[in-house]
């Protein structure tokens, strides 16, 4: 895992992933160069980070670092 300080996201991004997760709509999201398409199921704090729990198309729970996340 990398050990990088977080960087906090653009407001704009973090309510967009906070609105997505209440009305369940599917967002297109890059992660390690990697495109994928995911549902927001939930955007938390844990360990000085901000992290988004979402579901990717064939059920997989996915736990990303919203910093690591390009959309």
């Amino acid at each position: 895992m990398n050990d990088t300080p977080y960087q906090p996201i653009a407001c704009a991004d973090h309510e967009r992933l906070e609105f997505a997760a209440l009305r369940k709509q599917w967002l297109k999201v890059s992660v390690g160069g990697i495109a994928q398409r995911v549902l927001p199921l939930d955007v938390y704090t844990r360990d000085g980070a901000e992290w988004l729990l979402a579901e990717t198309q064939s059920g997989e729970q996915l736990t990303l670092r919203l910093d690591r996340l390009q959309f």
